[in-house]
């Protein structure tokens, strides 16, 4: 008999602090995500009638696609906190989508009972929790036998990018050290299988896979909304309240960022790290 992880063990909680925020410049990148362009690794295996569980699932963007493609299935979106919950409530109502629903919840102690979902899916949220084998072993556990966990994160250390730029490099060094103040690993993407192997997963598929912004569009794009949340987003008030960086430093790096998006040679490529973890059935 499955139990139910409400009435069962004492809850963990969350201790890492989300570095980034939900500032309009974060949702600017988070609402552009697709199943397509950020969970391709599991879209093959996805079937009409499956239940999904998408954990951090944010604005919603990817949670709504892959309702539509399980039709006769069952998806549900989770994520910290309740006012972007609202916002992916708005997403799928606007596709008219009635296969999916959202709530509240900590992926460390998830309100559902073992062997519920077909697929348990996180994209770009083992970065920024305090126990990521803890979130993977609490994945596992509401995985039915047989079932999928699917996650992808990405990897800061592994960005790179042409022409060079100490404001660029300067950025890097700075973000990273923020992240793992706020009690996160940015550099989770190179992480994803040893933390599987810990959550005691032995069938893992890893992978990777980038994003890559060259074209003018995609680097006024990206550029931009660096540029911006370097300045203006829960991420710049971390940086300079915790003491990692002035309001002067924040500002040279948004300029980088912006003089980085003007060069016509501009490339930046973004690696994830992708594992498919199958549940012993």
């Amino acid at each position: 008999m499955p139990k139910d992880r409400s009435k069962a063990q004492p809850r963990a909680r969350e201790t890492a602090v989300y570095t980034h925020g939900h500032h309009e410049s974060v949702l600017r990148s988070h609402t552009w995500r697709t199943a397509a362009n950020s969970a391709a690794h599991l879209l093959g295996s996805l079937k009409p009638d499956m239940t999904v569980l998408d954990v951090g699932c944010g604005p919603g963007t990817i949670t709504a696609d892959l309702a539509a493609l399980v039709p006769e299935g069952q998806v549900t979106g989770v994520d910290r906190a309740p006012e972007i919950v609202e916002q992916a409530r708005a997403t799928a109502a606007g596709r008219g989508l009635t296969n999916v629903a959202f709530g509240v919840a900590d992926v460390h102690a998830l309100d559902f009972p073992d062997d519920t979902f077909c697929v348990v899916h996180a994209h770009q949220v083992l970065q920024h929790v305090g126990d990521p084998v803890g979130a993977l072993r609490e994945m596992k556990r509401v995985t039915r036998p047989g079932g999928l966990v699917a996650v992808r994160d990405s990897d800061y250390a592994a960005m790179t990018w042409y022409p060079a730029s100490a404001g660029m490099d300067d950025w890097l060094e700075l973000y990273r050290r923020v992240a793992r103040a706020n009690g996160g690993e940015p550099d989770a993407g190179r992480r994803l299988k040893s933390w599987a192997l810990r959550a005691g997963f032995t069938d893992i598929t890893a992978g990777s896979s980038t994003w890559t912004f060259s074209t003018p569009d995609e680097r006024a794009w990206w550029s931009g909304l660096w540029a911006d949340r370097t300045l203006a987003s829960a991420y710049a008030e971390r940086a300079t309240e915790g003491g990692h960086a002035s309001a002067e430093r924040l500002q040279a790096v948004s300029d980088a960022w912006r003089e980085w998006g003007r060069q016509e040679d501009g490339w930046f490529s973004v690696l994830h790290g992708e594992i498919l973890c199958r549940k012993e059935a």
